[in-house]
């Protein structure tokens, strides 16, 4: 364990034997830190926190603060981080509420760019990619994959799907389908996220029959709840188009971002 003299550590506070905490860096009650955790200075993990193995932080994060919700009253919440992440200047993630889950979480070998904000019980997957200053209101939901461009916000409560994309300065008022790509101001839908497709090795057939689907989807003939139920006959075989529909009937009432709106 390397923990700089300038730092402060909570008796309570649990660090595995192989964390590295740097200078001027404040380690709060309830907080676990994994197996080599990095600190790199200047970091603040204010409490009851835990950030799971080889997770790095970088100078002036600040993780595990008090949830920005007026009706907290200092009753003991969490935040949740998992492992091999890396968290940029800057980046500020809020423990949860007694209203909502009480537990923020974090998961597994994301980047978040300086900046990067993490609003109170909000649930963020993995491999997902918040570029600068991307913001995620109260109760926000982001999918496995999801990359978040820089300075966009997602409104509280606000769900993004697996495998979407959303551009750079982005107000995300209405849900993201799952392999979507939405941007403007506000957010609108413009297809689907290819270029996260094509990474993940989609071949040219498979992108070919989720655009057809798509566009039967949104495109097509007669009224959306129709629409619906047609893509799930014709394309119930694709697991790509059965996470969408099943994102969008999950909650019917919510707004649903979309083409040309």
């Amino acid at each position: 364990m390397a923990i700089h003299p300038s730092a402060q550590i909570d008796a309570s506070a649990e660090l595995a034997a192989d964390v590295v905490i740097g200078p001027w860096c404040i380690v709060g009650p309830g907080v676990q830190l994994g197996a080599g955790v990095h600190l790199v200075s200047h970091v603040v993990v204010q409490q009851d926190t835990s950030v799971g193995a080889a997770t790095v932080v970088h100078p002036f994060a600040v993780i595990g603060g008090d949830p920005q919700h007026n009706g907290y009253k200092g009753e003991p919440v969490r935040l949740e981080i998992g492992s091999s992440n890396v968290i940029r200047e800057h980046a500020t993630f809020n423990r949860g509420t007694p209203q909502g889950s009480g537990v923020t979480r974090v998961g597994s070998n994301n980047l978040f760019m300086t900046g990067a904000h993490i609003g109170h019980d909000a649930v963020v997957g993995d491999h997902v990619v918040m570029a600068n200053n991307a913001t995620l209101g109260g109760h926000a939901r982001i999918g496995d994959r999801v990359f978040l461009g820089g300075l966009c916000a997602v409104h509280q409560n606000g769900r993004v799907g697996q495998g979407a994309i959303v551009g750079g300065l982005a107000a995300v008022t209405r849900d993201v389908i799952p392999y979507g790509s939405a941007w403007g101001n506000h957010a609108r839908l413009h297809g689907l996220n290819l270029v996260g497709l094509k990474r993940k090795g989609y071949d040219k057939d498979a992108i070919r029959r989720l655009l057809a689907a798509f566009r039967d989807l949104f495109e097509g003939d007669g009224i959306f709840a129709d629409r619906i139920d047609r893509t799930a006959g014709t394309y119930g075989d694709l697991p790509e188009i059965g996470e969408i529909i099943a994102f969008i009937r999950e909650d019917s009432r919510r707004p649903l971002c979309l083409p040309g709106e």
